[in-house]
């Protein structure tokens, strides 16, 4: 049988199945074996797969968030405000302490972008007295939390980053929690008149959450 698997192996065969490879081979008026043979030897080679070379994503492994102390852990995300008109919106940023939940740096704006995170996060780190190689910052994966300006940031501030694995949405569970009891307040309003409205209620809120 070592001639039907040097068969299967030969290059323009390699994208076929043992079906389409048969019939190729009766349309050439030849004949080795079944379509099941085919798959028994292929089963036995363990090579009943797609037989493709293809890409292989990474294994990642799920990021774990333990904090013994304060300014340990850090998370961050950005979650949207609606302000007063269809499809306008405020952003607002949040760090979160993931030890004592405390919020230590918010900052509201009117768009989404690495720059703005840069004087929060400097702020808050400073405030908080951080010293470099202690803290961790996780975030999800958006496009300011993997800016190559926010890893710069935090690689001068010896900070070590982590992230959420790729279209897992649960890993950052801190934040997540966080956002929803800002939205299930119940003086929580459907929506903002102005962006001096929000920063004022968001400054009431966070008083009162930490």
């Amino acid at each position: 049988m070592k001639e039907v698997l040097d068969l299967l192996h030969e290059p323009r065969f390699a994208d076929e199945a043992p079906a389409e490879i048969y019939a190729t081979l009766l349309d050439e008026d030849r004949y080795h074996c079944s379509i099941r043979t085919m798959y028994r030897l292929l089963h036995k080679n363990k090579e009943v797969r797609e037989r493709r070379a293809q890409l292989r994503h990474p294994a990642y492994t799920k990021p774990e968030l333990l904090a013994e102390r304060p300014n340990e852990v850090w998370s961050w995300d950005i979650t949207k405000l609606k302000g007063p008109a269809k499809w306008s919106y405020y952003y607002l940023y949040v760090i979160l302490d993931i030890y004592s939940r405390r919020v230590v740096g918010w900052h509201l704006a009117d768009a989404e972008t690495a720059a703005l995170f840069e004087p929060l996060f400097h702020d808050a780190v400073a405030k908080h007295n951080v010293p470099p190689g202690q803290l961790t910052l996780h975030a999800d994966r958006g496009r300011p939390m993997k800016a190559k300006a926010t890893a710069l940031l935090l690689s001068d501030l010896g900070v070590t980053r982590s992230h959420n694995r790729p279209h897992t949405s649960n890993d950052n569970p801190y934040s997540e929690a966080h956002f929803k009891t800002l939205k299930y307040q119940p003086r929580f309003p459907k929506n903002f008149g102005c962006i001096e409205d929000a920063r004022a209620f968001c400054r009431s809120f966070f008083d009162w959450y930490n």
